[in-house]
């Protein structure tokens, strides 16, 4: 028998009626999906290692994962094609590429990019996409703020609690507000996310917003590493991952937007 190759596989998902990506009982998740999807099409029992977790309700434009076949798949685009008929239109397929056997979706990644959207008036094409936001914020300020992320490492604070990482310490590259008309897009970069990390920044970004948070306000919260001193998680629909990065050798060609609006 010849040896299993391995394959990353590029997709895009919405996440509203998934309990997240990780495979777990008694509930519907985009791994699972997907495992019963590649199982199917290729008829051979596969299972997917993806990126990363997203949490129930986070949503992804650009999303990476591996799996072992055992042999080589010769119409990559057909399987694409197949795989596409038999999923969800909630879930898409973007690209399929050979990778050496020991490439991994998860420990590969160099960065991984959020995008937090929220809306400034009642938008009804945005409501699944985006927090609707009902009182004015101070972008300049939480811009200042953001910056403060920059000079820290350990982020308990932002961090759900009673989880199994092994640190908390996460290098964050880029992190900043955008207004794009009556859209305010939150973009951050790291080497690495905490669960519902993300989303407790914004929240805490959003105090800085209406004046009831300082940036050295924002460096207490983080030098406390306590989840109980900084801001409200916002709501799981407005969240899209949507890049991934990997080495150069790598030679993925990802399809995918940049931005979400």
């Amino acid at each position: 028998m010849d040896p299993s190759q391995r394959y990353f596989i590029q997709l895009a998902y919405k996440g509203t009626h998934y309990h997240g990506w990780q495979v777990q009982p008694n509930a519907v998740t985009i791994q699972q999906v997907l495992n019963q999807a590649l199982s199917t099409v290729l008829r051979e029992d596969i299972h997917v290692v993806g990126a990363g977790r997203t949490d129930a309700g986070v949503h992804a434009s650009c999303y990476w994962a591996h799996f072992d076949y055992s042999g080589k798949l010769e119409e990559p685009g057909h399987i694409i094609f197949r795989l596409n008929r038999f999923l969800p239109d909630d879930i898409a397929i973007y690209g399929l590429y050979e990778v050496p056997p020991n490439a991994h979706a998860r420990y590969d990644a160099l960065s991984r990019t959020y995008q937090y959207q929220i809306t400034t008036i009642k938008d009804p094409f945005k409501r699944e996409y985006a927090y609707h936001l009902f009182w004015e914020v101070d972008m300049e300020g939480m811009n200042e703020a953001a910056k403060v992320l920059y000079r820290y490492q350990d982020f308990s604070s932002f961090s759900k609690s009673n989880t199994q990482n092994k640190t908390n310490l996460c290098e964050v590259y880029r992190a900043e507000w955008q207004r794009a008309g009556h859209m305010l897009i939150f973009t951050i970069q790291a080497n690495r996310f905490l669960r519902n990390m993300v989303r407790a920044i914004v929240g805490t970004l959003l105090e800085t917003g209406r004046g009831r948070l300082s940036p050295e306000g924002m460096q207490k919260i983080i030098e406390s590493r306590n989840r109980s001193q900084a801001g409200y998680s916002v709501p799981a629909n407005g969240l899209f991952l949507t890049h991934i990065q990997y080495p150069a050798h790598m030679n993925l060609k990802p399809y995918g937007r940049k931005t979400v609006h």
